[in-house]
């Protein structure tokens, strides 16, 4: 159905920027903001489809090695606008009327410096953390299995819920691929831009789409509404993902909705492997994260 959207290797910041463009010269109902910059200076675009008083979030790539997410994000974007335009369905989904009902706002590349490090390398001329970078890799210049921002710092450890305690926690104490929560909360300029955004709107439910292992994770600290284990059956419906309530770990995006909106927020994580996750997958998680976001629109 997609078409302007194209399931290739190498979808970073650029590409995405220019998709959206195209999308909103072919569907100038959709809203484009810019919620914030990356460290390296590269705007984090959130997009509003649907005029409905409802709002809804979902986001993807907080991980740099997990960036098949923007592409799910981008691919339903471009899905849901050309169904609505058409005055069509996907599946049982009457796609008008949620857009009327509905303001759904997607952020698809939340660590646009993290998906470039992973897809493109390094330039010592053009990345001025070109050193510590490459130290906090142990000296490899292989920068697939690298989740964080180019800071060294996990972005879905950043948010003050119980971050101390993260930070205690976690083994990492300075720079490095993965697991390094950063010296404070909300040090990064990328997960500050998240908090801010967050502030800003009414979200009567956020999603956060990684990679590994086909679950969604769903509670905090029993701080989820009761809605929130009803919700959670229907995902798990539409997608045969394992639903898990609680585990060892805080200061996540989804951890910090629930606490401070006790509100209904997942993390849900698509398809199995080493990430990143080939883009041979693609075609069949998508109809499983698909039905998630359109489920997530209606409960």
């Amino acid at each position: 159905m997609s078409s302007l959207v194209q399931i290739k290797e190498g979808f970073g910041h650029k590409k995405m920027i220019g998709n959206l463009s195209k999308l909103k010269s072919t569907y100038p109902e959709m809203e484009i903001i810019n919620i914030g910059k990356s460290v390296l200076g590269r705007s984090i675009p959130a997009v509003r489809l649907g005029i409905g008083p409802r709002q809804i979030h979902y986001n993807g790539a907080f991980h740099a090695n997990e960036w098949i997410t923007t592409l799910f994000l981008m691919f339903f974007i471009e899905n849901y606008l050309q169904s609505n335009k058409e005055n069509g369905k996907i599946g049982t989904y009457y796609i008008p009327q949620l857009f009327r009902e509905t303001s759904l706002w997607l952020v698809p590349m939340v660590n646009p410096d993290g998906v470039e490090l992973v897809q493109n390398g390094l330039s010592v001329d053009s990345n001025p953390f070109y050193r510590d970078v490459l130290q906090a890799n142990g000296g490899s210049t292989n920068f697939r299995r690298w989740k964080a921002n180019i800071r060294g710092v996990d972005l879905n450890d950043q948010f003050p819920a119980h971050w101390q305690k993260e930070f205690n926690r976690r083994e990492t104490k300075g720079p490095a691929p993965m697991n390094y929560p950063g010296s404070r909360p909300l040090s990064e300029p990328e997960a500050q831009a998240m908090a801010n955004f967050t502030r800003e709107h009414d979200f009567r439910l956020v999603m956060a789409f990684h990679t590994q292992g086909g679950e969604i994770y769903w509670g905090y600290e029993k701080m989820e509404p009761p809605e929130s284990a009803e919700i959670v059956k229907k995902l798990q419906k539409v997608s045969g993902y394992r639903a898990i309530r609680y585990v060892e770990s805080n200061a996540g995006y989804k951890d910090w909705f629930i606490q401070d909106w006790r509100r209904p927020g997942f993390t849900v994580e698509c398809g199995y492997g080493v990430n990143p996750l080939p883009l041979s997958q693609f075609e069949s998680i998508w109809p499983k994260v698909r039905d998630i976001m359109l489920t997530g629109l209606t409960v």
